[in-house]
């Protein structure tokens, strides 16, 4: 079996990681020969990922195809699924969920709880909504990693907005973020992995760390799992849904995005569950029977960032330090160039209970650091 990746950075390496547990034969597509994916596949094409042309040949190529990353070429995704190819997940998914105007509509349309919004084309309009504030605004096409997103508390915040097609949303008064990852076979059969909290860095607005399971009332846990389900069922596409959400003051759960793949949430699944979101999605590529999601013991993972004043090639500080510690598990990405906020890798610890995560978490922050 041929299973082509589009992209090679560390998700689709990762992944690449649990590619000798099956039989496989990997093909990975990125611009860069030197990306963190390239050296472990059979076969290496440089090409963009974006581009027509590049992403149909490679395709041809493959019996799957799958994504690390939404920003692909979906027009040729969608000619090689015409013409037979096994696409995870289905183009129409893909275009519904990297269009976040689309994908809120989606929310919309399924009777799914969203925060209410208004679409917006221009910072001209923008400024038509201020009755709205305060609110987030959300770049349609091209976020990514925390990009793409500002928050407008006042008129003058409004330049801080973009001046392109988005989606003007209303703020939720939040008390926890969390996220749900959910594996749908072709066959329409699926598994959910425990719910993760989610603590994020209030200046880069990325992931800091994550702690499994979600510490949130049994009532929002029972209505994230029946909104993340009915997220992922409703695209009609076998696949990895990260579906990411708000539990807020008063205890309702509201969807935020969705990711169609392998996701930041799911790194502590490596060593902290019997079936890795990465060994998952290799038994839907394969027609394989899903794994267990079960934990092996509560987890947290703490995101690898370079450094504030920091870019450069990359050096990792304390990191023996961080080795010795009891089950501490230390996931490095292959970046040569560090830079501040890049993600460079994590760490994943497992203990028995919360304390003992978090006091071990709180160490690893002040011992690791990415300097160049």
């Amino acid at each position: 079996m041929k299973v082509g990746i589009l992209g090679g950075g560390q998700l689709g390496r990762m992944l690449l990681q649990e590619a000798p547990n099956y039989p496989v034969e990997t093909w990975v597509m990125e611009k860069e020969a030197d990306c963190p994916a390239a050296h472990l596949c059979h076969h290496f094409i440089a090409g963009d990922i974006r581009d027509f042309e590049a992403v149909y040949t490679f395709g041809q190529q493959v019996d799957v195809l799958t994504i690390e990353i939404e920003n692909v070429n979906i027009e040729a995704l969608e000619k090689l699924e015409a013409e037979g190819k096994k696409i995870i997940p289905r183009p129409s998914a893909l275009k519904t969920i990297k269009n976040k105007i689309l994908q809120k509509k989606y929310y919309q349309d399924h009777q799914i709880p969203s925060p209410a919004f208004v679409i917006t084309q221009n910072r001209e309009e923008l400024k038509q909504h201020m009755h709205l504030l305060p609110a987030v605004h959300k770049l349609g096409m091209g976020g990514y990693d925390g990009k793409g997103v500002q928050v407008i508390r006042s008129e003058a915040d409004v330049e801080k907005g973009f001046d392109a097609p988005g989606v003007l949303e209303q703020l939720v008064d939040i008390n926890k973020e969390i996220a749900i990852t959910v594996a749908i076979a072709a066959d329409g059969s699926h598994v959910l992995y425990p719910a993760v909290e989610m603590i994020f860095d209030p200046v880069l607005n990325l992931l800091d760390f994550q702690l499994c399971p979600a510490d949130i009332p049994q009532q929002a846990l029972w209505k994230a799992e029946a909104m993340a389900l009915a997220v992922a069922r409703n695209f009609q596409s076998p696949g990895l849904f990260a579906v990411e959400m708000f539990v807020d003051k008063k205890g309702d759960v509201w969807v935020n995005e969705t990711a169609p793949r392998v996701h930041n949430s799911g790194h502590h699944t490596i060593e902290a569950h019997y079936s890795s979101q990465f060994d998952m999605l290799w038994r839907v590529m394969l027609n394989y029977p899903l794994g267990s999601t079960a934990a092996l013991q509560p987890s947290m993972m703490i995101n690898i960032l370079g450094a504030e004043g920091h870019r450069g090639p990359a050096r990792y500080e304390g990191l023996e330090e961080v080795l010795k510690m009891e089950h501490a598990f230390v996931h490095l990405y292959g970046k040569k160039q560090t830079a501040p906020g890049r993600k460079m890798g994590h760490v994943t610890l497992l203990d028995k209970d919360k304390t003992g995560l978090l006091r071990k978490a709180m160490q690893v922050k002040q011992t690791l650091r990415v300097i160049s």
